[in-house]
């Protein structure tokens, strides 16, 4: 891999993950119609280390909130204790059990993980499903806004959202836009939304497929 085309899929990571574009779609779809990286190990390390870069954006720009989810996790399972006096912190908590929901659906796709990561070679359906997502957005956009957040958000809530997530693990079909767009569709007020949706990304980083079309070349 030369350094041009580590700077140019680093690129595009980086804008479009935090965009409701799809950045998994679109490295796919550059790799086959650009054919930028080689095959072989080096393309599933720098696969590894453009979503773990993401990842580590995730954590600087929730740090707050994920240091309390943390905190009271540890709490929950017994290994801290909480000072005399001081109550557990309900909402964390609640929150906590919200990701662990909005995880779940993701399971559903491994018995279908192999043809969910052949679609990865495919750019014509890729680009179909760029479609899909820009339809998703368009309707978001005109949904009336909700006031519901982590108080009074309910189960079924929080598994839609997730069922979005697993829907959204066909390539360009966009994470953070489906996630979001679910949410809003619930009621959900935007800030929560967002934030729901990229505190869900978290667990969901190991579990999602992976890019193969960026290993097969």
């Amino acid at each position: 891999m030369t350094y041009i085309s580590a700077i140019f899929l680093g690129l595009i990571q980086g804008l479009a993950e935090f965009l409701p574009i799809s950045s998994s779609g679109h490295l796919a779809f550059f790799q086959e119609v650009v054919a930028v990286l080689d095959a072989g190990e080096e393309s599933l390390f720098f696969d590894v280390l453009l979503h773990l870069g993401t990842l580590v954006a995730v954590f600087v720009a929730y740090r707050a909130e994920i240091k309390s989810l943390i905190l009271e996790f540890f709490t929950m399972v017994g290994v801290r204790k909480l000072p005399q006096g001081q109550k557990p912190d309900r909402l964390s908590r609640r929150m906590i059990l919200f990701i662990i929901l909005g995880t779940l659906p993701l399971f559903a796709v491994l018995p279908v993980k192999d043809f969910v990561e052949g679609l990865y070679s495919n750019p014509m359906f890729i680009g179909c499903a760029f479609l899909g997502t820009g339809l998703i957005l368009f309707l978001s956009d005109r949904l009336s806004r909700g006031n519901k957040d982590v108080k009074n958000a309910s189960i079924l809530d929080v598994l839609l959202v997730g069922c979005g997530q697993a829907l959204a693990t066909v390539p360009g079909i966009s994470r953070s836009g489906t996630t979001i767009s679910v949410g809003l569709a619930r009621g959900f007020s935007r800030e929560f939304a967002v934030k729901y949706s990229f505190l869900l990304s978290i667990p969901a980083y190991r579990t999602r497929p992976s890019v193969p079309a960026l290993r097969q070349r």
